[in-house]
């Protein structure tokens, strides 16, 4: 059975620190580039930071670079994401997403998310 299960959320203080965790079971993780995805109230769900299978390539939403970090522990199955200098508007779901794009159809796997607040 496929899980992604995130943890780390919670309510911060603007300027405070989080750090998101995921572990990964039931699949091929070291296959598979992971990513975390947000989703504010009333809005869209957006791709804020990704990471290829090997770990050697990451890339981040604009309005996140310099203040996250993603990383992954290919011996744990786990990935993490580290949100430094946090904002108002980075509060929404986090959601843990596994991709794996071979020669057929792309594989994809979503955890439930986890609430990120941050607020005064």
């Amino acid at each position: 059975q496929v899980r992604l299960v995130e943890s780390g959320g919670g309510l911060v203080q603007p300027g405070g620190s989080l750090r998101l965790s995921c572990v990964a079971s039931g699949f091929t993780f070291t296959s598979y580039r992971m990513r975390w995805y947000r989703q504010a109230p009333g809005k869209e769900r957006e791709l804020v930071a990704s990471i290829s299978s090997t770990g050697d390539n990451t890339d981040y939403l604009d309005t996140v670079k310099g203040r996250f970090s993603i990383s992954r522990d290919n011996a744990r199955s786990m990935v993490y994401l580290q949100m430094n200098n946090l904002k108002p508007e980075d509060t929404a779901v986090y959601f843990c997403h596994a991709y794996y794009k071979g020669w057929g159809p792309a594989t994809e796997f979503w955890g439930q998310g986890t609430q990120v607040t941050v607020s005064s």
